[in-house]
């Protein structure tokens, strides 16, 4: 793919990009699309309504100005660190104004504003992430980051152990690029530097840390950086997680809740902990658990009834992590895509009607007749099953 493709980009010429690069005096050079959109475009990797950020040489106040002058909404969402999002129509874009680094101590750098767009792109980094366009996809790439993207080469900027001291938090987007963009091949200058850093990474907050998990659990093939962080201790699991995390992507498995499962085993609330883990990702991951234990013991009626769709992941899971032959895994995803789970036929109410009175007993009645029926593969209908209530 080459430079070409940015000129046709279409969140590059989409009118309101192009409205916000005019107000920022884009076509005299003074702001640039930067980063993962324009390093995805140039691998035809683009994603739908992607987060587009620009670098300007414009201050901060400049940037709201302008913005407000030309009626695009603004939002200092960053403005003690120079970043300002900007919004025209559906269109959002983070204008962050260049940077050298004063100070840096690995949790928080002291930056000045500037206006050398070689000093903004040595600060960042990946070479594959210091590249640049602007409003005609003119590419500017001063540290040679076109070359390194094209060949999934994931290279930190200048020193490997310099730019981890700056963020500990790039040992950790270091794993994930490598996943995401270098076939899980590991530059070795930047793996030797991420080892050595691996004992000075306590300061790093848990949301990061799990941000960049959360998103590494969600790319396609990962199982082998994973392998990889696990040996340098930057990740804890044992045996057979590991050997289900491959064979788990073997099966053509992506899903992040999966693989947190996988990982966690039992120990979900503590992942939860460690990471800063939303609820719907470890609830989605405790009910893909929880189908897998069913159709574990070939309860493939019950998985379907009471986990739904996550009963498709915890036939993965399981096939993954007990290493089941492929007419085991078949045969039980024919009989779980064959089934047609009708709703309990049975509700407190027909039990209050039978004379039951509410409370703890209503309950573990109903629990008793909803255990029969799926036990009956769902054949008894509501007059067989109110025949069995023991009032």
């Amino acid at each position: 793919m080459s430079a070409e493709a940015l000129k046709s980009a279409e969140w590059l010429v989409r009118p309101e990009t192009q409205a916000i690069l005019a107000a920022l005096d884009g076509a005299e050079g003074r702001t640039r699309a930067v980063g993962g959109v324009v390093r995805d475009t140039l691998l035809a990797r683009q994603r739908v309504n992607p987060d587009i950020d620009l670098a300007t040489e414009l201050l901060p106040e400049d940037v709201m100005a302008r913005a407000k002058a030309a009626g695009i909404a603004v939002y200092p969402t960053g403005i003690d660190h120079g970043t300002v999002t900007l919004k025209l129509g559906e269109t959002l874009a983070e204008v962050t104004t260049l940077r050298r680094d004063i100070e840096t101590n690995g949790r928080h750098a002291v930056v000045a504003f500037g206006t050398d767009w070689r000093e903004d792109a040595s600060r960042r980094d990946f070479t594959l992430n210091a590249l640049y366009c602007g409003p005609d996809g003119t590419l500017f790439d001063p540290l040679d980051g076109l070359e390194d993207a094209l060949a999934g080469h994931v290279r930190f900027i200048g020193d490997a152990a310099q730019r981890i001291s700056e963020d500990g938090l790039r040992v950790y987007r270091f794993f994930r690029f490598s996943a995401s963009h270098g076939g899980q091949q590991f530059d070795p200058d930047g793996l030797a530097a991420c080892a050595a850093a691996v004992s000075r990474l306590g300061h790093l907050s848990r949301e990061r840390v799990g941000q960049e998990i959360t998103r590494m659990l969600a790319l396609p093939k990962v199982a082998m950086s994973l392998l990889v962080m696990a040996e340098l201790g930057l990740l804890e699991f044992d045996d057979v997680a590991a050997r289900a995390l491959v064979a788990y992507e073997t099966l053509g498995g992506q899903s992040a809740a999966t693989r947190l499962a996988l990982l966690a085993g039992d120990a979900l609330e503590a992942a939860q902990e460690s990471w800063r883990l939303s609820n719907e990702m470890v609830g989605k991951a405790r009910d893909i658990g929880r189908a897998a234990a069913l159709l574990a013991d070939d309860r493939v009626g019950e998985a379907a009834y009471r986990h739904g769709e996550s009963a498709v992941e915890g036939l993965a899971l399981v096939a993954a992590r007990e290493e089941w032959v492929q007419a085991r895994l078949a045969e039980t995803a024919r009989a779980l895509a064959g089934l047609v789970v009708p709703d309990f036929p049975v509700s407190g109410r027909d039990l209050a009607r039978l004379g039951m009175k509410p409370g703890p007993h209503l309950g573990k009645e109903l629990a008793r007749l909803e255990r029969a029926w799926i036990d009956s593969g769902f054949a008894l209908g509501k007059p067989a099953l109110l025949t069995l209530v023991q009032l």
